[in-house]
């Protein structure tokens, strides 16, 4: 990931996505809650998730996939600790011989990347953007897919 020399707030002003005034009322909030700016964003209804995600998309240099329409290879998933997927929302979505793609809403949550990284062991691990509704949608549905097993060896 290349993080370019904007900051997230400086480009959604540039984009007239969000008011001065938003950014400072946000970046005053974030000062207490130490939230991430754009989860703040979200939050006060100044910005929508897709825009947000276009956002991070073109700070970080990142691809976006849209969860919700991504095939989920189950057997894929099972290799992968809960934590990374469920605590952290790191999703593994495929791997071919020399890289594992994991699906992160967040570029800048240091420790689900490092324990990706971790979890894809000797191969590389690269990162692309989805919004946090995709990423609740592909982890509903890999839940699904949990009781189900779960419900077949009962």
């Amino acid at each position: 990931m290349r993080k370019i020399d904007k900051t997230l707030g400086k480009i959604l002003l540039e984009k007239h996505l969000i008011s001065l005034e938003q950014l400072n009322e946000a970046l005053e909030e974030q000062k207490k809650s130490k939230e991430f700016l754009g989860r703040i964003l979200l939050k006060k209804g100044y910005i929508k998730e897709e825009n947000l995600i276009k956002t991070l998309s073109e700070q970080f240099n990142m691809e976006i996939v849209d969860l919700k329409y991504q095939y989920l290879d189950n057997n894929f998933l099972n290799k992968f600790s809960p934590t990374l997927i469920f605590d952290l929302r790191c999703f593994p979505l495929r791997q071919d011989k020399e890289t594992i793609i994991f699906v992160i809403a967040n570029p800048l949550d240091v420790w689900a990347i490092k324990k990706a990284e971790e979890a894809a062991g000797n191969l590389k691990a690269k990162f692309v953007l989805a919004s946090e509704s995709g990423i609740d949608d592909a982890l509903l549905r890999y839940k699904e897919y949990l009781k189900n097993q779960i419900l077949k060896r009962v």
